[in-house]
């Protein structure tokens, strides 16, 4: 476990500047984010036909997930606050000259693929960065908090980025909306450069190996860090499983939930809007309580309760009860997630920081979206209820493992 070399008389997280800066220049970041993916999934329905359309949104994900270990790896050895400033202006520049270029012309498919890969090969560098800054920003015992506050400023991008994407195209098109993602990675910018970083003792171990054939042996070097650390060991067991099951129910399978039982997109969105609810509690908690006692133990035990939710959901008798299984979901795998990732960070070797958030972004964002199409052709065999109850076994496998495992069911954030 790495310490931060920051004075030990900073205020808590939430009332501390450095924190809020770095805080304010991510939610313009994601709310550019969700412009940008709605932008863009609009112009390919308009340019070419359905599956031309899913074939542009593939290439968005399949550079994020192939290139995923290697941005842990630039992250390390440049350091995350370079990374992430880069990866900004990259996309602010991207999306821009993309505005332009369909401000004046109809150049067809080719650009929105172009724009897909580079901002999904960007997204590779950027994902793995975020992860490894909240450590050099503040003290290990502000960083339960920091997470309850990464995950407001991402439910507040998601609730507002939307209709802030959807107006920007009734006003101008896609073009126009390129635009405004644009600005908002701009406005992020300044943000970021503003964010004082402190070094963690570890740091002077970053890579130093040169030529091609570094970035394998310094991946190599991440994976074996992992492996021989007991709690990021069980950490990424737990993640692998976990994941496994709650990304088709939660995603797709709620979808073809509510159409089942007649809901419709109504009851959909309220269901949505439950899990929405039900995390941003959990983060509000996190964030004005900034710590949970015995987190390794009540991590699992969310994930526990987060597998009760899945199998209920599928059988809530009214869209009422779903709504209300929907919350219980969000608050219980939202506490979860937020746990997890702050034990991720303060088991970590900060010269692997980078390396080891890139792994479990590889399993959260790369590959466990591979399950969407095998969910909804099991569901379209068998229905949603088992599906959806088979789903929570799976979870309850990772909460087993989790539980199983000394090293993380002893786990405790600093205090």
């Amino acid at each position: 476990m790495t310490a931060i070399s920051a004075p030990p008389d900073l205020p808590p997280a939430h009332r501390d500047a450095n924190v809020l800066r770095w805080l304010g220049a991510l939610v313009f970041s994601l709310l550019g984010d969700n412009v940008y993916f709605l932008a863009l999934s609009w112009a390919a329905t308009r340019v070419g036909s359905p599956a031309q359309a899913g074939l542009v949104l593939a290439t968005a994900s399949v550079p994020r997930a192939v290139l995923m270990l290697g941005g842990g790896v630039v992250a390390d050895r440049f350091g995350p606050r370079r990374v992430v400033i880069g990866s900004d202006l990259t996309r602010c520049v991207v999306v821009l000259v993309a505005a332009g270029v369909l401000a004046v012309t109809t150049p067809g498919l080719w650009l929105l693929v172009v724009v897909g890969l580079v901002f999904g090969t960007v997204d590779a560098l950027f994902l793995p960065a975020v992860g490894a800054l909240p450590p050099r920003i503040t003290r290990p015992d502000q960083l339960a908090r920091v997470q309850g506050l990464r995950g407001l400023a991402t439910r507040a991008a998601t609730i507002g980025g939307s209709p802030l994407g959807g107006l920007a195209m009734a006003l101008g098109g896609p073009s126009i909306a390129f635009v405004v993602a644009g600005m908002l990675f701009a406005v992020s910018l300044p943000l970021l450069i503003a964010v004082r970083v402190a070094p963690l003792p570890d740091d002077e171990d970053r890579p130093t190996r040169t030529g091609g054939a570094a970035v394998w042996c310094d991946l190599a070097d991440g994976l074996r860090h992992i492996r021989h650390d007991k709690l990021l060991t069980s950490l990424m067991v737990v993640l692998a499983i976990s994941e496994l099951g709650f990304m088709g129910p939660l995603n797709i399978g709620v979808t073809l939930l509510a159409d089942e039982r007649g809901w419709g997109a109504t009851g959909l969105g309220w269901i949505v809007g439950g899990f929405g609810a039900g995390a941003a509690a959990a983060s509000l908690l996190l964030a004005t309580r900034g710590r949970l006692p015995r987190a390794g133990l009540t991590q699992q035990g969310c994930l526990g309760l987060g597998a009760v939710g899945i199998s209920a959901l599928a059988l809530a008798p009214s869209l009422s009860a779903a709504v209300g299984v929907g919350v219980t979901i969000g608050l219980t795998v939202g506490l979860s997630g937020a746990l997890y990732a702050a034990l991720l960070q303060t088991a970590a070797n900060s010269a692997y920081l980078g390396r080891v958030t890139a792994v479990a972004s590889l399993f959260s964002l790369g590959v466990t979206p591979l399950t969407y199409p095998l969910t909804g052709a099991a569901i379209a065999a068998w229905g949603t209820r088992p599906i959806f109850i088979a789903s929570a076994l799976v979870v309850a496998l990772g909460a087993v493992a989790g539980l199983c495992a000394r090293s993380l069911r002893c786990a405790e954030l600093p205090g």
